[in-house]
Order: C-alpha cells, then sequence, then structure tokens
C-alpha cells in the first residue's frame, strides 16, 4: 500500500535548515518540471498574481514529482475553500497571503486541519490520499500540513509576534512589495525604511524561533537575507529568468 508522503521542506525548516527556493508564476507544467529538478528546495506555484486555477495546479504538481523541490501553493486568499481544493491535489505546504492578525492566522491553520483541530473538508478519495489508498490517511494528514503565513503591511508587523506565536504557523513569510507599498514606497522594496522593517522582522522572528521567509530576484540582496537570518527564501522566479534570459540573447543579436 502507497505511504503517507512526507513533508521534507516542514521538517527542514523545524531542524533550521535554509531552504533555498524559486518563484513559479508561468502556470506551466512543462516549466515547472524543468525547474524542480533544478537543484531548489522548494517552488513556489502562486495563485494570486499569477492565472492559475486548480487544473493547471494539479498537472504542475504532477510535473514535480521526480524533483528535488518540494512544492509550495499560494492560495490567491486566505479562504477555507481554496485551501482545502489545493490540498485535495495534494499540496502540503501553503503559503496564505495578507494575514493580518492572529485571528486571521488561526482561520489559516484552522482550513489546513482535519476536525476536531479544523474544518477542513473530508473527501476519502482525492490524489492526496492517492484517491484512498493511502491507509489512515485522514488521521496522518495534519502532521504533514505546512502553514505559512505572509505578513506584508505596517498593520501586519505590529501584530508579528501574535501572528508566528498562533499553534500551526510554521514560518512567517515577509512580503517585500507589498510591505513597501505600506510603508509608502511603493514599487521600492529597496528604500532604506524597508530594508530596515525587513531587518527587524527576522531579527524579532528568530527571537521567538519562528522561522522566516522571503523573496527576491538579487543575488546580493538574498545572499544579504540569509545573513540576516531568512531561512527560506527564494532567490528567483521563472518570469524573471525567463525575461532576463530572452532579452540578453536578444540584445546579443539585435544590439
Amino acid at each position: 500500500m502507497p505511504e503517507m508522503q512526507r513533508n521534507a521542506f516542514k521538517r527542514a525548516l523545524a531542524e533550521g535548515k535554509l531552504q533555498i527556493g524559486l518563484w513559479s508564476s508561468l502556470c506551466s507544467s512543462i516549466a515547472v518540471e524543468v525547474i524542480s529538478d533544478s537543484g531548489f528546495d522548494w517552488v513556489l506555484l502562486d495563485t494570486e498574481h499569477s492565472p492559475n486555477e486548480i487544473p493547471d495546479l494539479l498537472r504542475q504538481l504532477q510535473a514535480m514529482q521526480r524533483g528535488t523541490a518540494t512544492a509550495i501553493v499560494r492560495p490567491a486568499w486566505n479562504d477555507a475553500v481554496l485551501a482545502k481544493r489545493a490540498l485535495d491535489i495534494g499540496a502540503q505546504t501553503l503559503l496564505f497571503p495578507y494575514v493580518q492578525n492572529a485571528e486571521e492566522a488561526r482561520r489559516a491553520v484552522a482550513s489546513t486541519r482535519y476536525p476536531p483541530e479544523g474544518i477542513r473538508g473530508v473527501s476519502v478519495a482525492a490524489r492526496a490520499s492517492r484517491y484512498g489508498r493511502v491507509p489512515g490517511y485522514l488521521t496522518k494528514a495534519n502532521e504533514e500540513i505546512c502553514v505559512l503565513v505572509q505578513v506584508e503591511t505596517r498593520a501586519a508587523l505590529d501584530q508579528l509576534e501574535a501572528i508566528a506565536k498562533v499553534d500551526g504557523v510554521d514560518g512567517v513569510f515577509i512580503g517585500p512589495s507589498d510591505l513597501a507599498a505600506s510603508l509608502g514606497h511603493l514599487g521600492n522594496p529597496q528604500h532604506a525604511d524597508v530594508q530596515k522593517a525587513m531587518q527587524d522582522a527576522v531579527n524579532r522572528l528568530r527571537a521567538i524561533g519562528k522561522p522566516a521567509g522571503i523573496l527576491t530576484g538579487n543575488e546580493e540582496e538574498a545572499r544579504r537575507y540569509i545573513e540576516w537570518g531568512y531561512l527560506f527564501v527564494a532567490v528567483g522566479a521563472d518570469v524573471g529568468l525567463l525575461a532576463r534570459g530572452a532579452d540578453a540573447l536578444a540584445r546579443k543579436f539585435k544590439g
């Protein structure tokens, strides 16, 4: 009989191991298959700012099966139905956007847990349980689910410790772009005020033993964030890699 799939990413975070990832917004199973076998620890399949829907995610999760990377799915919103659908097709790690306070963090966790710990709807023959073939899936699933919450506003930063301490929150992701906008520096996460806020955030999270995550396409920034103590770091995005590579190749021949 098939065994319960173990969540390598969740265990690595709990052990304090740096996890290097890549953002994926191309909504392509072929692109995901390529990058998931590049050696990254995780790949984020985005549905908040990408035209990804459940059938697309299903194909991408299938394409990632042979790669090195754990799939993380970002639902479009902190919504129990969106979470349930992603979990049923086999996602085990979710990144919930725009979490503003502890109550919203508790709601995110609850949407990933079967009763009595939460409110996840029960399907006995979903892909997550290998279509009902994994013995004891319903009693084992909760412990393999990893919940990441996204803090990306000034108001959320004020509630950072309360959000991070919610039982079931495995990590807190600091969203640079929206945080910059919230701090009055739209389109400029490199502004000194934003950088200071991001460094303060990781220091506060480290003080309470909660892993912090972040995204940047700049190598210098990525190395600085790792030095600060960020533990799960996306060091680029498939869209950016394709665009920069294509631009560079065109310039070689077009001048």
